[in-house]
């Protein structure tokens, strides 16, 4: 919210990160967080911060660039900067949060995976925030069914900071299928426990509705559950044994309103995505001629350089060029100048 007021007041956030006390002051910064901010920005180097930031292979995204997750946009407290590893494309389509306890039971074991595997595959990406538990249960599940997985960290995102630690070969699977960390923290910020609550407005914020598969009564999974309300998203619960504690949660939940979920497609007909798949389907491009054909096993929504892919597709230049001004005429590909190419959808 600070940032909001930064953003409302100066020109630039350049001017507001040189800005004297009185200009914080002014554009309605907190006395005590002006001095502190003055104290440590003596400190710091930005060029140097950017320089580890871009090392440990970690992109940016503000709130204001296009690529910025739009559904978490919307959030009264968006975080103004977000920091990712691995790819934010095709996640906007139909996010959907599975969160729960750390402490699961055979049921919760059972059921997680399951009903995440199964949206995996009717294209909805799974979003969690990669702790024990549930969460890594559903990650998985999406991996296993070759879908799209976020994990949302309370924690930097670098492979030193990420959290909980045995996890990184998790997260590295997430990054390498085309799916993404996420975090408003930037490198070497240690999981400190008060980032976790606030980490859960962006799990919820960024997703069509939240998912709580088992949680006792002291869980962050019930936090989530609250945010989503807030932000106004669905939230869908597993109801379970009154004698488990684990079910404490998603049954309360239920009984104040939340959706009761025993598969998947209670999900998708209460968002009324029960043609997700259909729309993943009808959201490929399908090639017209066998140049065409070679162009797309090879684009992607990372930038590709006309060069490469005379390299990549084996054809000459003159036919790779005519093939692209073609499809791009047809709507299939997209030059974001300097002849570098990507998929238009």
């Amino acid at each position: 919210m600070r940032f909001r007021r930064l953003l409302s007041y100066f020109p630039n956030m350049e001017e507001a990160y040189r800005a004297n006390s009185a200009d914080l002051l002014q554009a309605g910064i907190e006395e005590k967080i002006v001095s502190e901010f003055i104290a440590a920005r003596s400190g710091l180097s930005p060029e140097k911060l950017m320089e580890e930031v871009l090392a440990a292979g970690i992109s940016l995204l503000t709130i204001n660039d296009k690529e910025y997750p739009e559904r978490l946009r919307q959030i009264y407290d968006a975080p103004v900067l977000l920091y990712f590893r691995g790819s934010m494309a095709e996640l906007g389509n139909f996010p959907l949060a599975i969160v729960g306890t750390r402490k699961i039971s055979h049921y919760g074991r059972m059921v997680a995976p399951k009903i995440a595997g199964e949206l995996a595959e009717q294209g909805i990406a799974i979003v969690s925030g990669l702790a024990y538990g549930i969460d890594s249960l559903a990650h998985e599940a999406a991996l296993k069914a070759g879908g799209k997985t976020v994990a949302v960290l309370g924690s930097g995102i670098d492979d030193q900071s990420v959290y909980p630690p045995p996890n990184l070969r998790l997260a590295r699977q997430i990054i390498d299928s085309g799916g993404a960390l996420i975090s408003e923290y930037p490198p070497r910020t240690p999981p400190l426990r008060q980032n976790f609550p606030h980490r859960n407005r962006i799990i919820s914020g960024m997703s069509l509705g939240v998912l709580v598969v088992e949680a006792d009564l002291e869980s962050g999974s019930l936090i989530t559950a609250k945010l989503a309300l807030d932000q106004n998203r669905d939230v869908f619960a597993v109801p379970g044994s009154i004698f488990s504690s684990a079910s404490v949660g998603p049954n309360n939940l239920i009984k104040m309103g939340a959706k009761l979920v025993s598969s998947s497609s209670d999900i998708l007909e209460a968002l009324n995505l029960s043609e997700a798949l259909s729309y993943k389907e009808n959201k490929k491009i399908l090639p017209d001629t066998p140049n065409e054909a070679k162009v797309l096993e090879r684009l992607s929504y990372e930038p590709l350089h006309i060069d490469q892919l005379v390299v990549l597709t084996g054809l000459d230049a003159p036919a790779i060029a005519s093939t692209l001004t073609f499809m791009e005429m047809k709507g299939k590909v997209l030059n974001l100048g300097g002849m570098n190419y990507v998929l238009a959808r």
